[in-house]
């Protein structure tokens, strides 16, 4: 540990941390050398402290939620991870229609809890994989749904340290983006729901749910999705006319069972999972003119 990060670390005796923490036991695609130092704060206090102090020591950070996007290098990451998932926690509602949940939340679990409160809106989130902040971050959606249909106001702590609201309109987010992906920390979120019947909603969550099951691979270690929606077309179509189902370098391949996913066959590395990104994109840009992007997080060490 170096001194930097040793100092940091002293900093924060109230938050919980690790050091030398495996990346490949906190990220879907089971990829990933080890974290220098990895913090799990639990609180809006403890999160701005941990934030605060690799700052002002000068250390690179990053923020993790379920990892469930993110394809972390093979090489050890220097500087400190801050985990949100399981850590950053609560739901609350707020009043008939509208739910409070914190950043590190599970999509799945604020969509029960939804669900057994009668509100309605978050069926597609159910079998999302990942956070409440991943999902903001990202504007995560499924099945026609997306966040930025719900979320009613963002709470961050900015790049100065303070807590903010944001109220959520048009310009807040776009096709797996948003504009809280320029230094900004995702705290919470409040969502605006319907009232419903609640056996209806479970019936859509378990509907869309076997649809999941039935057409992608989630016996497998990936990070969903691997490519962005061409604006004409479809990723997973694309990769398929290509004849690339099933094209493999080392332990990653393109799924044989949806082609908009590469999965860890065991024992990937990062480096396999880019050489096959990289193939893709140039194998279907070859063919269709069109440049596939991917929507997986990478990482660099």
């Amino acid at each position: 540990m170096t001194d930097r990060i040793a100092a940091v670390a002293a900093r924060l005796p109230q938050v919980e941390q690790r050091t030398e923490e495996s990346l490949k036991n906190h990220t879907s695609f089971r990829i990933g050398g080890n974290a220098e130092l990895m913090l799990f704060p639990k609180s809006e206090m403890e999160l701005a402290a941990a934030i605060a102090a690799a700052r002002e020591e000068n250390v690179p950070f990053r923020i993790l939620g379920g990892g469930t996007n993110v394809l972390a290098p093979d090489e050890d990451l220097r500087g400190v991870v801050i985990c949100l998932k399981d850590c950053l926690c609560g739901l609350r509602l707020l009043d008939e229609t509208r739910i409070e949940a914190y950043a590190g939340e599970t999509m799945a679990r604020l969509a029960v809890f939804a669900r057994n409160r009668g509100l309605a809106g978050l069926e597609f989130a159910h079998g999302i994989p990942g956070t409440v902040g991943g999902g903001i971050f990202m504007n995560a959606g499924a099945y026609g749904g997306e966040l930025c249909q719900v979320a009613e106001t963002v709470t961050v702590l900015d790049q100065n340290g303070a807590i903010c609201t944001v109220p959520c309109n048009g310009h807040t987010f776009g096709y797996r983006t948003s504009i809280f992906q320029n230094g900004e920390i995702i705290v919470r979120a409040v969502f605006r729901l319907q009232k419903g019947d609640p056996a209806a909603i479970r019936a859509k969550m378990e509907e869309l749910m076997q649809k999941r099951k039935a057409s992608q691979p989630l016996e497998l270690p990936s990070a969903g999705s691997a490519f962005k929606r061409p604006q004409n077309g479809y990723a997973a179509a694309m990769i398929d006319e290509a004849g690339l189902k099933g094209f493999r370098i080392g332990g990653a391949a393109v799924s044989e069972k949806h082609a908009g996913f590469i999965v860890n066959l065991g024992g990937a590395t990062a480096k396999d999972v880019k050489a096959v990104l990289g193939h893709v994109s140039d194998a279907v840009l070859a063919r269709t003119g069109i440049r596939l992007e991917p929507e997986v997080r990478i990482w660099e060490a």
